[in-house]
């Protein structure tokens, strides 16, 4: 069985380690903060072999060069961001197979927040590594990407089994509550869940990894094609109209 290692770095980044013990390997799922990758992984006495980057933004790969220069390790990249990214041994995008051991990760495209930005799904273990594409109750700004993008990319997303946990990257959900209350206020599931975060905010707990089943049921950006969330956002029948609203006035919020 994978482990997954989790741990804050940064102001509000989360870093992860995934290690298999079978084969002994170790994967950086990006790199914010090379020294306390460094630091965790020797901690845990693994050996980094490979980093996986989700998009080119520095706090998601800018540790690369450093941990590489370290221990040799392999680097694999979003290929659509790849001319950004340090160190890039292998550029990836929709539909790739990475692998850890005998575990295969397949490559989706959530372009969006960065045009580039890839998503890494491992079915056997029920996780997804998804960066800064989607988050507990949010989603990610869109720097770079369309509202046309954006919502095919979270489709994908979508679509993955809902016991899939998701792995995302920063530690935004109590904000991201604040907004979907806003967004969304007669959502009863939604109202228990913010209510969960506040207890394990408060207590500094984490709020990630969470389950996609949950964000289905609440996270405004991913119901954008709600019949309900459509007309209060007043675009009935068009979810790309409702998503872009939607990432419009959280943007604002």
């Amino acid at each position: 069985m994978l482990e997954v290692h989790q741990f804050p770095c940064l102001s509000d980044n989360y870093g992860y380690l995934l290690h298999d013990p079978v084969s002994q390997e170790t994967v950086c799922i990006d790199t914010p903060d090379a020294d306390e990758y460094l630091r965790q992984a020797g901690r845990k006495g693994w050996q980094i072999t490979q980093i996986w980057n989700t998009h080119w933004h520095p706090d998601h790969a800018g540790g690369n060069a450093a941990i590489k220069a370290v221990t040799g390790c392999r680097v694999t990249a979003p290929a659509g961001d790849a001319d950004k990214i340090e160190a890039v041994d292998r550029a990836v995008g929709q539909g790739d197979i990475v692998t850890i051991g005998d575990r295969q990760a397949f490559v989706i495209d959530v372009g969006g927040h960065t045009n580039g930005h890839i998503a890494y799904h491992l079915p056997r273990s029920c996780i997804a590594f998804v960066g800064d594409a989607l988050f507990a109750l949010g989603c990610g700004r869109m720097f770079e990407g369309n509202p046309e993008q954006f919502w095919a990319s979270l489709k994908r997303l979508k679509a993955l089994p809902g016991e899939t946990m998701i792995y995302c990257a920063h530690e935004y959900t109590a904000s991201n509550a604040r907004f979907a209350l806003h967004a969304d206020p007669d959502n009863a599931d939604l109202q228990a869940y913010a209510e969960e975060i506040t207890r394990r905010r408060d207590k500094g707990l984490p709020t990630v990894p969470t389950k996609l089943e949950r964000e289905l049921r609440t996270n405004p950006f991913l119901r954008a094609d709600d019949p309900a969330l459509q007309k209060r956002w007043e675009h009935p029948g068009d979810a790309v109209a409702t998503f872009a609203a939607l990432r419009s006035a959280k943007d604002s919020f």
